[in-house]
């Protein structure tokens, strides 16, 4: 470790920056952005960022910062200590109040997570650093953009990451209409050496993971409106309708979406990688017990098994004192069936999560269809050619037709539970 003339502590740390990486790093932009694909070493960025403005700012508090604690605990603040551990830089980390002081600088880290933004009013910053940017309020940059403000800071510098969402409030501050003293670098696809040398078919696996619109937006880093028009917009008749039939050798699959009005369901096989949905089942003011009375008319035994899949309500107490799940294993307990599974989780996954894995089925980047949909469910095609996004928004459309959305969100639960795994880094870091 070496010092400056001005007293600012240097420390040489093993890190080969790629292009847009070292573009970031050099940028002297008092609010400045990192925007790219997955893969494309953002992590990285924005820790050797902290970590660099943490020695030009001796003695001073910085903030890192992500979307919520789980992902700030889990992602950013790992990254950042396996930095320093890496490079055997001395620190001290307080868990219980979430912040790090760098041992040669005195210099604090704190760690905050910024869902909730209006706790980010505070003391002064010489610099703060966000994770994952999209998925962040811009109430929280706007706090910290207030919070930096130390006048005994060197170098003042509000920094982010991010992959692409959009054309959202990230889009319009940052690219769109950036305001004087704001600089944006895009990272090119495929730049990572690093990543290619350790996984060369990185990206190979991720364009038979996601869809088309979906994979040019996280792999390519493209601003697409993936939130405007159909939302099941990888569907198509003539790739998607056929005659499917009823595999005796592999379990039914029936996921509901517990509705009075209409009660729905869809029945599928699974086989590999492809989704065969054989029948719907939509009900006009039926019960749960309708349901499977219907079901049993349609399927009356099948010995390879059955799973059942449904969304979390399912396993909330009616008024009747019992629940949809408890009269589904009460029916079910006594018939033809084989073995008989219920794959109901306790908290239903994101929509857009389980939008994009059904796009991805429907037509993968690759070009994959592999979910079939027997042409006999119309209401289920309905909903693939007719469910769309809320004008200007992220919302499903739910309130223009009641009929919509059912079968598709029930098709989505058992998509989740059965493919959901190995789609791109799902909750892992890379790089």
């Amino acid at each position: 470790m070496d010092r400056t003339g001005e007293g600012i502590r240097l420390r040489r740390i093993g890190y080969s920056p790629l292009p847009s990486q070292r573009k970031f790093h050099d940028s002297a932009a008092r609010f400045k952005g990192f925007s790219g694909p997955i893969g494309s070493g953002k992590s990285q960025a924005l820790c050797q960022e902290a970590i660099k403005l943490s020695y030009l700012n001796p003695g001073r508090t910085g903030l890192i910062g992500a979307p919520t604690y789980p992902m700030l605990r889990d992602a950013t603040q790992a990254a950042l200590v396996e930095i320093l551990d890496g490079n055997r830089i001395p620190y001290d980390l307080n868990r219980a109040d979430n912040f790090l002081v760098l041992r040669e600088t005195r210099s604090k880290i704190l760690f905050r997570a910024v869902e909730e933004f209006e706790r980010l009013r505070g003391s002064n910053l010489a610099w703060f650093g966000l994770d994952e940017l999209t998925y962040t309020a811009e109430e929280a940059w706007l706090r910290l953009e207030g919070r930096l403000r130390d006048p005994k800071a060197s170098r003042l510098c509000g920094f982010a990451v991010w992959t692409p969402k959009g054309y959202d409030w990230v889009y319009e501050r940052f690219i769109a209409s950036p305001v004087a003293g704001y600089e944006t670098v895009i990272a090119k696809p495929f730049e990572n050496r690093h990543l290619l040398d350790r996984i060369p078919d990185y990206y190979e696996r991720l364009q038979s993971s996601y869809d088309g619109r979906f994979y040019q937006q996280e792999v390519l880093g493209q601003y697409l409106s993936l939130h405007a028009g159909r939302v099941y917009y990888a569907f198509e008749r003539k790739g998607n309708a056929a005659e499917t039939e009823v595999d005796e050798t592999r379990p039914l699959l029936w996921a509901l979406d517990f509705n009075v009005d209409p009660m729905c369901s869809v029945i599928a096989q699974v086989d590999g990688e492809e989704v065969a949905v054989l029948d719907e089942i939509v009900l006009s003011r039926a019960s749960t017990h309708d349901a499977c009375e219907e079901f049993a008319r349609r399927f009356p035994s099948h010995g390879c098994g059955l799973v059942v899949y449904a969304d979390a309500t399912g396993a909330r107490l009616q008024t009747s004192g019992t629940t949809d799940v408890a009269i589904l294993k009460r029916f079910f307990r006594d018939r033809s069936y084989g073995d008989v599974r219920f794959r109901i989780p306790q908290v239903n996954p994101a929509v857009r999560e389980r939008v994009m894995l059904v796009n991805a089925r429907l037509a993968s980047a690759a070009g994959e269809r592999m979910l079939r949909v027997h042409p006999r469910c119309k209401e289920l095609i309905k909903d693939f050619e007719q469910v769309t996004y809320k004008e200007n928004s992220m919302i499903v459309d739910k309130e223009r037709d009641p009929r919509r959305t059912h079968l598709s969100d029930a098709l989505g639960y058992l998509v989740w539970q059965e493919c959901r795994a190995g789609v791109g880094e799902r909750g892992r870091r890379l790089v």
